[in-house]
């Protein structure tokens, strides 16, 4: 998902890297862009500075990477204001574990899962019940449940992580979430 219309909106914000790509930021990890310019081919640099150490960066050096789009750059780097507000309160591992969580969607998690269960229910439907109009009726109806199922599923999974993580941010206030 494009969030940006144009490279230099990036420019002078902070971003949560999404995915590892060799030889930069490491996925978990917010930058601050310090610069970005759009190439003539469409490939875009951005300049930008690690506003979190970890084992790999150290020090105050900026770090310049080119993506082949906007679109390249805008998997590589989301905008995440509650992650840049708390960053420092976060471990790395819960930060990671948010964005796998978090970038789930209907095609990359529900959509298989669901594949899966229909396929299941079908086929256990077709040796008890054989061909006919009742296993069909049953199977739309158990497909129809295992679908709004496994949404319910995905969204509450989201919550509990949000929740998770406010939690262990609000620990240190005397505030508990439940």
């Amino acid at each position: 998902m494009t969030h940006l219309l144009n490279i230099d909106e990036a420019v002078d914000r902070k971003y949560l890297i999404t995915k590892n790509v060799k030889g930069q930021a490491a996925a978990g990890t917010i930058i601050h862009v310090m610069d970005a310019e759009t190439n003539p081919g469409g490939s875009v640099n951005v300049l930008y500075r690690v506003a979190r150490f970890n084992e790999k960066f150290h020090d105050y050096q900026d770090y310049n990477a080119k993506f082949d789009s906007l679109a390249a750059f805008c998997k590589w780097a989301q905008p995440d204001n509650f992650i840049a507000r708390n960053y420092e309160m976060l471990s790395i591992s819960d930060i990671q574990h948010y964005i796998k969580v978090k970038n789930r969607n209907f095609t990359s998690f529900c959509l298989p899962l669901i594949l899966i269960a229909a396929i299941i229910v079908w086929a256990l439907l077709f040796f008890a019940l054989g061909a006919g109009i009742p296993m069909i009726v049953l199977g739309v109806l158990l497909t129809l449940l295992i679908t709004a199922g496994v949404l319910l599923m995905l969204k509450k999974q989201k919550k509990k992580e949000k929740v998770r993580l406010y939690h262990k941010i609000s620990s240190n206030w005397g505030v508990v979430l439940k």
